[in-house]
């Protein structure tokens, strides 16, 4: 869709004034939060925003700084800090047909083969939503249905994903598990085939899905309802090997989806399941039990996703055939951020071979590991409830919920100074009286206060930006001038610069720290990188999971387990 006049307009003039702020190019990244946390009504069209945003930053990149302050001036001159607060979730989630205050029951059904992720955000923060919104409850109830030989079932992560939702702040008010409710599932199987509505079949694969195409009937269909019996206790009794018996749902063989042909309602299965071992050998698919079980745990609204819509015409093929009425069916489409990668049995596999940092590290996108970074339950619930149930599949940059945390935590966190790759720097002609000075620890919060930081004659400076600026009067950010030499060797260790001025003048500015004091710092980064660098003495009385704003470098999050005097800072980042 094609974006108004307006917001273009409006992207210009952030990218100047942007531009002007840095003294350079425009950065596209935070003129994109800026837009998507001020105006929810541009996150559908995220895709266009960006590839505009990133256009005019380069046009903007080429003009000189008086063509800049004179084209911002132009469009009224930079837009306050009052305009950048950010937009509230606007209205509420439609109400839940039939739903009645204090008696809504809701259920989540994760398979627990991963941790909860970003992608699994919805099924969290909406029904919690509900359950909050009706005064109801929401049970966890784990589909650990035996599962496959590609996709196991691991008992450690049922604590997993119980941790993952308090974290979220969506404790749930029951928990239930599948594999202690099997023997309640086969009374439900009897009732299905006394009615004439299962058989079971023994139809190698390969012919049952030619059968099903066609809409032809195996010879096992025929059988009378005491025939399925008798067959359905050799099931039970061990009388066929695993893949040799099921028992499958009599449907329409010529509906119009072959999938919903004749489904499988149970099968039998010789793996080991981690909490119950080899005491069930036949066991229920999904579909099955979400039939049974919403019945018998009082669920009132089902809301998931809308990949799930076969699972609804089974449970309400299944009540029909009951004489029962389930409860209705709402759902949502997928919602993605486009730079999260995530694919549970990939990670799964990262996991238990080590080379992920546990199901916490930043490449699975987990809950858990958006907590590491800083990121809140609050941004979390935001960023999932402004999409609404709506049915679209909606893929956004990861900047949008990172628009919801900074304008969350940007306000009370404070700045601390960081340089990686670092070179000292020793300053001659140094001036008296400056070997310490007073720094904000917000640049607009005055309550946060302040801090003494110490300075020269001795700097960190980055490596990258020395090898930029090699010869150049360059500026120290919020302190003073100084003339770099012009030959900086690329492996260099050490040089000299020299005192010019302590005007603030239109200079590059470099981040620095004081090398009296200063601390080793370890930043892991967002693909599990390890980048080492240099912090402001400060961070010496920094505290487990304190939240900082490393300048020029972004947010991030100090360890949970890191402790004083434990070797380097350990932090991890969290977003721009």
């Amino acid at each position: 869709m094609a974006l108004a006049a307006e917001v273009e307009l409006r992207v210009r003039r952030l990218a100047l004034q942007n531009a002007l702020e840095h003294e350079g190019t425009p950065r596209a990244g935070p003129i994109l939060a800026r837009l998507l946390s001020t105006d929810a009504s541009l996150r559908s069209s995220s895709h266009e925003l960006e590839a505009l945003v990133r256009a005019v930053a380069g046009s903007v990149a080429g003009l000189s700084k008086e063509e800049k302050s004179t084209a911002l001036a132009a469009l009224g001159g930079p837009e306050q800090a009052a305009a950048r607060a950010p937009a509230r979730v606007g209205g509420e989630l439609p109400p839940l047909p039939g739903a009645v205050d204090g008696q809504v029951v809701l259920r989540m059904a994760p398979f627990p083969s991963g941790g909860l992720h970003i992608g699994s955000a919805r099924m969290i923060f909406v029904n919690d939503y509900y359950r909050t919104r009706y005064r109801g409850k929401l049970l966890l109830v784990f589909d650990d249905t035996i599962g496959s030989e590609e996709k196991r079932i691991d008992l450690a992560l049922f604590d997993v994903i119980l941790r993952d939702l308090e974290i979220a702040g969506a404790t749930p008010d029951a928990v239930y598990y599948k594999s202690d409710r099997i023997p309640l599932f086969y009374p439900w199987a009897r009732r299905v085939i006394d009615r004439g509505g299962a058989y079971v079949c023994r139809c190698p694969a390969e012919l049952l899905r030619e059968n099903r195409a066609k809409g032809q009937a195996c010879g096992e269909r025929a059988q009378t309802p005491g025939q399925t019996v008798d067959e359905w206790e050799k099931m039970l009794a061990g009388g066929y090997a695993q893949g040799e018996a099921v028992l499958r749902l009599r449907t329409d063989l010529h509906d119009p989806d072959p999938a919903f042909r004749d489904r499988v309602l149970f099968r039998i299965s010789d793996l080991d399941h981690p909490r119950v071992g080899h005491r069930y050998r036949v066991w229920p698919l999904l579909e099955f039990s979400w039939a049974v079980d919403d019945i018998e745990l009082g669920i009132t609204h089902v809301i998931r996703g809308k990949d799930l819509v076969m699972e609804d015409r089974m449970q309400e093929h299944l009540w029909g055939l009951l004489g029962l009425h389930g409860p209705p069916f709402l759902h949502w489409g997928l919602l993605r951020l486009r730079e999260a990668k995530i694919s549970k049995s990939k990670s799964y596999l990262e996991v238990k071979s080590g080379q992920y940092d546990g199901w916490a590290d930043p490449r699975t996108w987990s809950i858990a590991s958006l907590d590491r970074r800083g990121i809140s339950p609050e941004a979390m619930r935001k960023f999932t409830l402004s999409f609404g149930l709506s049915l679209a599949d909606i893929e956004v940059p990861a900047e949008t919920l990172y628009a919801e945390n900074r304008a969350i935590i940007d306000a009370t966190t404070p700045r601390r100074a960081f340089v990686e790759d670092p070179v000292r720097v020793d300053v001659d002609e140094y001036p008296p009286g400056l070997e310490h000075v007073p720094l904000a620890n917000h640049p607009e919060q005055e309550h946060l206060g302040r801090r003494e930081v110490a300075a020269g004659p001795g700097f960190w400076l980055p490596r990258a930006d020395l090898a930029r600026s090699a010869g150049a009067e360059v500026r120290l950010k919020d302190l003073m001038n100084i003339r770099l030499p012009p030959d900086i060797p690329a492996g260099a260790a050490g040089v000299r610069a020299t005192f010019t001025t302590r005007e603030n003048r239109k200079l590059p500015r470099l981040q620095w720290v004081g090398v009296e004091g200063a601390v080793p710092v370890d930043l892991l980064g967002l693909e599990g990188e390890h980048r080492s660098g240099i912090g402001e003495g400060a961070l010496a009385q920094a505290g487990p999971r304190d939240i900082y704003q490393f300048e020029r470098v972004g947010f991030v999050r100090v360890e949970a387990d890191w402790r004083p005097g434990t070797g380097p800072v350990r932090v991890v980042f969290g977003h721009p």
